[in-house]
This record gives structure tokens, C-alpha cells and sequence, in this order.
């Protein structure tokens, strides 16, 4: 068998049936293969970054591991921004490169290269992967396809590149002869920890706790958690709060739901976390972003229970009280069979005076925010499909203020935090779902891969594409209004933004502006009475577009900006107020 028909009919059998790509001469051999498989669908996009994100977004919808194609050289680079996204992310990712021919490749000579786009792939990602393999040996296919495969989805999971030189891709391979990794002393399965020891002082914490609160991460969902989640939080009536990550894993029907919590966190959320008395981490790694840079003020008063199935993030961010590595969906089956005796009616009902106080759709002094509002109402016009989010100020307005239906999906670009993200991992999710998809992003990052609104246009995706567009890049113009003495230089100066309607109109997208936010609602009402694609482009105020509350550095979570009056703040404090 040709070794590059093999790679597809491993996929397959893996029921992996879509795959993303651009085209080049040293992935030919493998495209050649795919056209010969009716089962396989390829989805050419229009630049290598555009289909590592798509596939990144099919991954993240579906939990299959994701696969993007790409050439040698440029095109093995240009697939680095969604390596990383997916790294950082835990994302299930195969990507598979070609490589120059075995006898091109300058291996340990030293020289820059030999071979025409001869690029050292492997060694530039393996900071970044799971796992990272050129295959200049075809008798190593076999073993190699199976490694990188279960590794993207062994444990805590991951992205893989697997670097195919085209005299191996067009070379034959005996399937059977070949050695494989799962007769391999290197297969194993992750074992967690099973200290019961352990486990039961989480338990007699939970109960003697009279301000509880769950933080829900990415690891819930990862983990394939979620219903696990909501049955115990409905059991006890656990309030929980979410990192940014861990924003889809509950919807907003739970009632002691209190939002997003860190830097950009509601403010309702954060002086729930600041008060409690024990916070359960699942999932989460506890970066600054949630947690703030004054790590000593944070949730002082509550002790800290870290569950994870990466090891390495146990305490590794802040001091925890208990450090658990265990698969989330174990450990809260695990739990389900423990009888608790949790009592803290006081505890939410003053946590629900928080929510009531401080809308996210208002500011302090009781003025709208409007982006907020914006999200708020495109919420109102979606059920169940997928909503993928840009990087900037409208992913912390999203986070704040979406209201998230039972079953629904919210993709962000977590750890990357990678501009042009949203547009092609929509087109992933999108494919995946056979559903109507949804983009919210900003002018700058729509236009990072505003190219794949080709394949858009091509495959007549039913995606709604919405452009919260203040003509600058607001999240670093926030920045530098704090603290770069408000020179505005690559944000309003030297920036700008074309005419986004008559580009998606000369893509052959439907497209429109909306100036007059009064009118939203229908304009609303009309955009989703169908699913044809669709470019939304929403005029905001240049400069008057703000990410609020937001946390100042060094700063407690509970203290966030704009600043309650000190008395107010107080009031509002169970724990010690430690305002300057």
C-alpha cells in the first residue's frame, strides 16, 4: 500500500472523516490520497494558519483529534500560531507536514539548507507539541501514526506534528509487518492518582465549608465533565464561578451561576471568589489572570483545592491548601458517591445580592455598556449554536455578558489568545456541526484571516459573522490610556479598517452595517430568519469603548476599576477589607 493512502485510511478508522489544508508540492502525495477516498473530506482554505484554526475549532466541538495539512517551509510554518493555540489550550490536534525528500534534507550537515523549502519543522514546534516526529524511515510510519494519535488524546490533550518527506509519502509500507506503538514498552496509559487519603479531606472540607464555591476551568469540558458538574452543583446548590476557559461547561439556567471571574471577571464574581471560604479548581490552572498579581490578597480567608490532570499545574501558580491529579469526570464521579451535609442558604443568598447589585450590563453608575448590551441581545437570538470568539475587548464583552443556552459552545483562544481565531475555527465548528455558526470579533482581528471568507463563500456555511467594529484595537488603546500615558501609536495611530461590507460583498458575502444600535433588535430579528452567511458589521464609538470592570495590577480581585467607593466596598465584604 502507498504509504500516503495508508495515513488516510488510519484517519478513518480513527472516524476522523474531515481534514483542513493548502495545498503544496511537498503534500501533494497525501492529497492525491485523500481524492481517492469518498469517506474523507478535505477543506482547502486559503491560508495554512486559516486551516490549523478551522481544524482546531472541528476538534473542539466534536473531541476527535483535528488534522491540517501542510506543505514544507512556509507552509509548515505558518501552521505555528494554531500549534500554539492548541498546546495552550489542550486541544486534540494532528498536524501532518511535508517535508523534502529524505535525500534533500541536510539533517546534521551544516549548512541552512539543501532541499527547496527545507525547513527543520520538528525542532521549531517541539517546544509546543505533545509530540513532534520527522519519518524518514517508511517501516516507522506505522509506529509513529499510532504515537502521535494517542498521544493528542492521552491525558491532559494536545497537538502533534508528524513531518512526512514525499519520497516516504509515495513510498509502499506492509501494514502488517510493520511494528507498532501499542506492542510498544512506550504505550502506556496515564495513570492518575488514586489517594484516597486525599480525596476524603476534600470531602470533610466540603463539609465543614460554609462559604463554598466551585471554579470551573477548561479541564471540565476537556474532560467530558460537564453533566457530572451540573448534577452535583444542583444536588448541593453549589455556587460556581468560570474562568474564561470555563465559560460554556455550565449554561446561564443554573441559578447560582456567578459569572466569570480575573482580570476582566464580573464584578459579582469576583467578590463571590473573594469571600468564600473554600474554592474548588477544576481544571484551571490558576494563572494571573484569574487570580490577579497581588497573589497574597487572593481569597485570603479560603482554603484551595486544585483538581487537574496535568500534575505540573498542582500549586504551580499559587500556594493550594490540597493538590488532586485526577481526570475531573473521576474524580467528580467519585464524589457522587459521597454523602455530604452542606448547608449555606446565607452564603448564596449574599452572593445573589452581589449579582443583583452589578449587572454586566452596567456600569457603577448605572449607565449601559453598550457593547455588553450588544452581546447580550445577540444572545437572546441564539439556541444552541456554536459562537466563536475573537481576541480583544469583545471576547471579555462576550465572556461578561453572553448568556449561555443548555448545550451551547463558546470558543475562545485561551492561553494563545490568538487574533484570528474566530472567523476560521467557526468554519471548523461549523463543518462539524452541520449547523448555523457564530463569529463575534473585532476590526483587527477580522481582518487577520478575513481570507477564509472564501471558503465561506464557496461552501455557503451557515456562519453569522459579527464585527464589533470602534476602528482601533481597543484592548492594548485600553492598555495605554492606564499606562502608556495615552500615546495611542499601532491602536488609533497608523491603524485602520477598510470598508468591511464591500469586502465581504467582494467575497460574494452578504453584508451589512448597523450605525443606529437602536435599531439592533430587528436588525436581529432579521439576520437570523435565515442561515445564509452573513457579515455584520456594528459601528461603535471609537474611543469611548472600554473592557469594565477590569483589574489593575496589584490589586485585590474584589477591588476592581472603575473603584466602588471604599465604604460601599466594605459593606460588601464578609471577609477583612484590606483597601489602601
Amino acid at each position: 500500500m502507498k504509504v500516503s493512502d495508508y495515513i488516510i485510511e488510519f484517519l478513518l478508522d480513527k472516524k476522523i472523516d474531515k481534514s483542513f489544508g493548502y495545498i503544496g508540492g511537498a503534500i501533494a502525495h497525501l492529497y492525491h490520497s485523500i481524492d481517492k477516498y469518498n469517506e474523507m473530506e478535505l477543506i482547502n482554505c486559503i491560508h495554512e494558519q486559516g486551516a490549523g484554526f478551522a481544524a482546531e475549532g472541528y476538534a473542539r466541538v466534536t473531541g476527535k483529534s483535528g488534522v491540517a495539512f501542510a506543505t514544507s517551509g512556509p507552509g509548515a510554518t505558518n501552521l505555528i500560531t494554531p500549534i500554539g493555540s492548541c498546546y495552550f489550550d489542550s486541544v486534540p490536534m494532528l498536524f501532518i507536514t511535508g517535508q523534502v525528500n529524505t535525500y534533500e534534507y541536510k539533517y546534521d550537515k551544516p549548512v541552512r539548507q539543501i532541499g527547496f523549502q527545507e525547513t527543520d519543522i520538528v525542532s521549531i514546534v517541539r517546544p509546543i507539541t505533545k509530540y513532534a516526529v520527522m519519518i524518514d524511515k517508511i517501516k516507522n510510519i506505522r509506529y509513529e501514526m499510532e504515537k502521535a494519535y494517542f498521544l493528542s488524546q492521552n491525558g491532559r490533550k494536545g497537538p502533534v506534528l508528524v513531518d512526512i518527506p514525499m519520497d516516504i509519502q509515495r513510498g509502499d509500507i506492509d501494514v502488517e509487518s510493520s511494528k507498532s506503538f501499542f506492542d510498544s514498552h512506550e504505550y502506556q496509559e496515564l495513570q492518575f492518582e488514586n489517594d484516597h487519603g486525599t480525596f476524603m479531606k476534600v470531602v470533610h472540607l466540603l463539609n465543614s465549608s460554609s462559604r463554598p464555591i466551585i471554579l470551573i476551568g477548561a479541564g471540565v469540558r476537556l474532560s467530558g465533565a460537564q453533566n457530572e458538574l451540573l448534577e452535583f452543583l444542583k444536588k448541593y446548590n453549589i455556587p460556581c464561578v468560570y474562568s474564561l476557559m470555563g465559560k460554556d461547561c455550565v449554561d446561564d439556567s443554573y441559578k447560582h451561576n456567578f459569572g466569570l471571574i480575573g482580570a476582566y471577571g464580573n464584578r459579582y464574581g469576583n467578590l463571590a471568589l473573594a469571600n468564600s471560604d473554600l474554592i474548588l479548581v477544576l481544571g484551571s490552572r490558576l494563572d494571573s489572570r484569574q487570580t490577579g498579581t497581588s497573589l497574597d490578597t487572593f481569597a485570603r480567608e479560603a482554603k484551595i483545592i486544585q483538581v487537574d490532570i496535568d500534575k505540573n499545574e498542582l500549586g504551580s501558580k499559587i500556594e493550594v491548601d490540597v493538590k488532586l491529579n485526577q481526570d475531573i469526570k473521576y474524580f467528580l464521579q467519585k464524589l457522587k458517591h459521597e454523602k455530604l451535609n452542606i448547608d449555606i442558604s446565607l452564603w448564596l443568598n449574599k452572593l445573589q445580592t452581589y449579582k443583583d447589585k452589578f449587572s454586566s450590563l452596567l456600569s457603577i453608575d448605572r449607565s449601559v455598556k453598550i457593547p455588553n448590551k450588544i452581546v447580550s441581545q445577540i444572545s437572546a437570538y441564539l439556541e444552541d449554536e456554536v459562537v466563536s470568539v475573537d481576541v480583544g475587548q469583545h471576547q471579555m464583552w462576550t465572556a461578561q455578558s453572553l448568556n449561555v443556552k443548555k448545550n451551547q459552545r463558546v470558543l475562545f483562544s485561551g492561553g494563545m489568545g490568538a487574533m484570528g481565531f474566530a472567523l476560521p475555527s467557526a468554519m471548523g465548528a461549523c463543518i462539524a456541526t452541520n449547523h448555523r455558526t457564530v463569529v463575534i470579533a473585532g476590526d483587527g482581528g477580522i481582518q487577520m484571516n478575513i481570507q477564509e471568507l472564501e471558503i465561506i463563500k464557496r461552501r455557503n456555511l451557515p456562519i453569522k459573522i459579527f464585527v464589533l467594529n470602534n476602528k482601533n484595537l481597543g484592548m492594548v488603546r485600553q492598555f495605554q490610556e492606564l499606562y502608556f500615558d495615552k500615546k495611542y501609536l499601532g491602536t488609533l495611530d497608523d491603524y485602520s479598517v477598510p470598508n468591511l461590507v464591500e469586502v465581504a460583498n467582494a467575497y460574494g458575502i452578504k453584508a451589512r452595517s448597523i450605525n443606529d444600535l437602536k435599531t439592533i433588535d430587528d436588525e436581529l430579528r432579521d439576520i437570523f430568519a435565515s442561515d445564509e452567511p452573513e457579515l455584520i458589521n456594528i459601528i461603535l464609538e471609537e474611543t469611548m469603548t472600554t473592557v469594565e470592570p477590569k483589574l489593575i495590577v496589584n490589586k485585590p480581585i474584589e477591588d476592581m476599576y472603575p473603584f466602588l467607593d471604599k465604604e460601599e466596598l466594605k459593606s460588601l465584604m464578609i471577609i477583612d477589607s484590606i483597601l489602601d
